[in-house]
């Protein structure tokens, strides 16, 4: 979800705005996933080297994640989607992480539609916690080297509460005219399609995201095979 801060700067505003209504997007762009029969949606909120950007803003974006969790999780309950943070919880506030278990735990049964929201998170991080936590398993006995393959690191990583094949993306949408994946599920988009919006996030609206959706409909997804 790219350009929140271009946005807010071309019409003389300050980035925390830029964030807000970014945010209040992402409310929408949840619900037309609901109405469509979406059923798993990751939202790549801020990144690890969001993390870089000045003290005040990080703290905005933090704040407004926990905001935006808090004014969702009943309105979410009952419309059957489940909400789940992922990423790197040591990077974020301690509200924030009270807030992000709040959501998990008040949703983890629902099914309509599982949204994660990508906090503090990088692909590469989520590459080395799951090869960590495979290494701790290996050295209490508990795994053997030999058994790891995709399947077991696929389980370790943020993404494995959505199971099977909702973790890997089918596609993946970037706003704002950027032309690359910005470490965002390295692992899991290995075969996802790519579209790209020159849209600032804000302004990505329905008629965007049914570009989107069309555009992956007309995608001859090979998986590297070839159609005889």
């Amino acid at each position: 979800m790219d350009g929140n801060t271009r946005w807010a700067r071309a019409r003389g505003l300050p980035p925390a705005d830029g964030h807000k209504a970014g945010g209040r997007n992402l409310e929408r762009v949840v619900g037309l996933s609901r109405a469509w029969g979406i059923r798993a949606l990751t939202a790549f909120v801020c990144s690890y080297e969001n993390l870089n950007r000045p003290k005040a803003e990080v703290e905005y974006m933090m704040g407004l994640s926990e905001w935006l969790i808090g004014d969702n999780v009943d309105k979410l309950s009952r419309q059957g989607i489940r909400l789940q943070v992922i990423g790197d919880a040591t990077k974020m506030p301690g509200s924030l992480q009270r807030a992000a278990a709040w959501a998990d735990e008040a949703t983890r049964h629902n099914s309509e539609l599982h949204v994660m929201l990508a906090i503090c998170y990088s692909g590469r991080w989520d590459m080395v916690q799951a090869c960590r936590e495979l290494a701790r398993a290996a050295r209490d006995g508990e795994l053997s080297p030999d058994d790891i393959d995709e399947a077991v690191l696929a389980g370790k990583l943020a993404t494995r509460d959505a199971g099977g094949e909702l973790a890997c993306p089918d596609l993946v949408i970037r706003t704002s005219g950027e032309l690359r994946l910005s470490n965002f599920l390295l692992w899991q988009a290995a075969y996802s399609e790519l579209f790209f919006s020159d849209k600032m996030w804000p302004d990505f609206g329905e008629a965007e995201y049914l570009d989107a959706l069309r555009s992956f409909q007309s995608r001859d997804r090979r998986f590297g095979q070839t159609r005889l």
